[in-house]
């Protein structure tokens, strides 16, 4: 098991949930979509601190990047993608967060593991990605590169890949449904982009996300205009 309690406490949140399977696929209500107010909502930062979305674009248009788990390999390279993509979004008149399913020091651990160049907010309870519209992802949007035989999530099946993640020091952990969005706020709080993820490497083009941003109160081609 992973070393310290919150770890162990993830792994075994991953356990259950994998387990049960995915279940909120649908869209019960309408997302946020743009043009609508986005969801002002207050999570804690990597160091505890309390914090207000709004305080993101409150000066600027905000690009807020929703996470997978933290033991997720499209995570690590959605990571990747953001380091060279950051001063691009930084240039166009965007500050930059990310919300995870971690608590405070799981998610300062990755932050400086995955050399993330942006704060990041801590989301363990999934609220902010319910208010934001994220679903969790069926199997074929999950685990459709695994072999067949992984897709009926069997324990007997999966136990030796498990046991091999964790002997990596990559133990699964969090909530393994859970797909990723990426939405950009203007500084009147309203969204310029939405953007949901239909499986969980669907990562946007960025000049998707650099127009969006430019064009969005608070960009560049808009100044500080509200």
């Amino acid at each position: 098991m992973p070393a310290d309690r919150d770890a162990e406490i993830a792994h075994e949140e991953w356990r259950g949930h994998f387990a049960r399977g995915p279940s909120a696929l649908r869209w019960e209500s309408l997302p946020p979509q743009i043009g609508d107010k986005a969801p002002d909502l207050e999570l804690a930062d990597m160091d505890g601190n309390a914090r207000h979305l709004s305080e993101f674009w409150s000066d600027r248009a905000a690009l807020i990047l929703f996470w997978r788990h933290q033991s997720c390999s499209c995570g690590y390279e959605r990571a990747e993608r953001l380091k060279t993509e950051y001063h691009a979004y930084v240039a166009a008149g965007a500050n930059v967060v990310v919300i995870g399913q971690a608590e405070p020091d799981r998610a300062k651990r990755y932050a400086a593991e995955r050399s993330i160049p942006c704060p990041i907010l801590c989301d363990p309870d999934y609220i902010a990605y319910r208010a934001f519209g994220l679903r969790e992802g069926s199997v074929a949007q999950v685990i459709y590169d695994a072999p067949e035989e992984y897709w009926n999530r069997k324990p007997e099946v999966w136990e030796g890949f498990i046991d091999q993640r964790e002997e990596e020091g990559r133990p699964f952990v969090d909530h393994p449904w859970m797909l990723p969005g990426e939405f950009v706020v203007g500084t009147d709080g309203n969204l310029a982009l939405a953007y949901h993820y239909q499986y969980c490497e669907n990562y946007p083009d960025p000049l998707v996300h650099i127009a969006a941003i430019k064009m969005a109160p608070g960009g560049k081609l808009s100044g500080s205009r509200r």
